[in-house]
């Protein structure tokens, strides 16, 4: 009886075991949406791909939690920019094996197509200097914008690294990778393209945005931004700064203000009053894009999409 008890609790400790071991059978944890839009369509077929960031925060101020910390430590592979601008994942990352992080922005391919950061504009009213902190707590006041991922290129690059790591990991998947590697840069051509396309004829048209997020994704298709509202999107912009703002729109230098879904400051609505300028919303991180092989892409039209509809009035 004691030996079958014995073989019961055996069993049973073996299947709780596995659940319990299921949950860090790890998969390629990416900081941010779009950085996993990418790791989707490279991992596809091979491994799972998650988020950490939850949609609807922001990556200009979040803190990690201790599943978050747990999800790291047990991803296979850690995909993120870097830590001027996911400065609190810094510490759990960098007790990471090198061979199990992927830092976009450190790429030698990346770093020559690095854009400077615009830090001249916001600090207006906030009484204690900026400078100090610098690479620490906010990653608008390094010299590079790091929203790298709005730009195709580095997106093409991220893809190829995010390959090459999992392929030193996973080489029993090695076939497969380097599909869905040579599906990804198809797709994205094809798309880039077809964004292109849509969005020459908006050359010219001024327009605002909320925050200097925008710059890659603008430079790329060669649009005219006239400029943003603030440069950190946790700070509201000064009254001198709106009153900049507003003046080029009463002066119909712009046909556009665009809002984000992680912010709505009621101040975009304030400064546009009584003008004929339109309002839109651009989603840098792709929140209403689901998670996978073709989601980049999807992610890459929907912006485009959104910049086209307010600047052609649609």
């Amino acid at each position: 009886m004691l030996h079958k008890n014995t073989l019961l609790f055996a069993g049973l400790s073996a299947a709780l075991w596995g659940a319990a071991v299921l949950p860090s059978q790890a998969a390629v944890v990416a900081s941010i949406k779009p950085l996993g839009f990418i790791a989707a369509a490279i991992a596809d077929g091979v491994t799972t791909t998650e988020v950490l960031l939850p949609d609807g925060a922001s990556e200009h101020d979040y803190a990690l939690r201790p599943s978050d910390v747990k999800r790291l430590q047990g991803a296979d592979l850690v995909v993120w920019v870097g830590p001027e601008m996911e400065a609190f994942m810094q510490k759990s990352v960098s007790q990471l094996p090198q061979q199990k992080q992927v830092t976009l922005a450190a790429l030698g391919g990346v770093k020559p197509l690095l854009m400077k950061g615009d830090d001249n504009d916001d600090h207006e009213g906030h009484g204690h200097d900026h400078s100090a902190e610098k690479g620490e707590e906010d990653h608008h006041h390094g010299e590079y914008n790091m929203h790298i991922w709005l730009s195709p290129e580095i997106a093409r690059l991220s893809a190829v690294a995010i390959h090459d790591k999992l392929v030193e990991l996973m080489p029993q998947n090695r076939a497969q990778l380097d599909a869905n590697l040579q599906k990804f840069e198809s797709g994205l051509s094809t798309t880039d393209k077809q964004v292109g396309t849509v969005l020459a004829p908006l050359k010219g048209k001024g327009y605002f945005v909320f925050h200097d997020a925008y710059g890659y994704f603008e430079k790329h298709y060669g649009l005219t931004p006239l400029g943003h509202f603030t440069v950190n999107p946790e700070i509201q912009p000064g009254a001198q700064r709106l009153h900049e703002i507003r003046t080029q729109l009463v002066e119909h230098k712009a046909v556009c203000v665009f809002a984000e879904p992680q912010f709505r400051p009621a101040v975009i609505n304030a400064v546009a009053r009584g003008t004929s300028v339109r309002s839109g919303t651009l989603d840098p991180l792709g929140i209403d894009v689901a998670l996978g092989k073709d989601s980049y892409m999807q992610f890459l039209t929907g912006l485009a999409n959104q910049y086209a509809s307010c600047l052609k009035g649609d």
